[in-house]
């Protein structure tokens, strides 16, 4: 039961580094494409939207490679 609960941790922990990884780099430049509205706003806004970012990065990374598609 021990190795099952530390892989669960092992795992928890690298999709939260990746999220922040991801979240770093999509409120800088991601945020722009998929959302033109949020083109020319301010840090305030790229804070508020980064732990979300940093929770959802699958879904979003999908919306950032194919910007052109909306979701149903």
């Amino acid at each position: 039961m021990r190795d099952v609960v530390e892989i669960a941790l092992v795992a928890a922990g690298a999709y939260a580094a990746a999220g922040l990884l991801f979240a770093a780099l999509f409120v800088t430049i991601g945020v722009n494409r998929i959302d033109p509205a949020a083109r020319g706003a301010g840090l305030g806004f790229r804070l508020l939207i980064l732990p979300g970012s940093a929770l959802f990065w699958p879904l979003l990374l999908r919306r950032w490679l194919r910007p052109g598609q909306e979701e149903p």
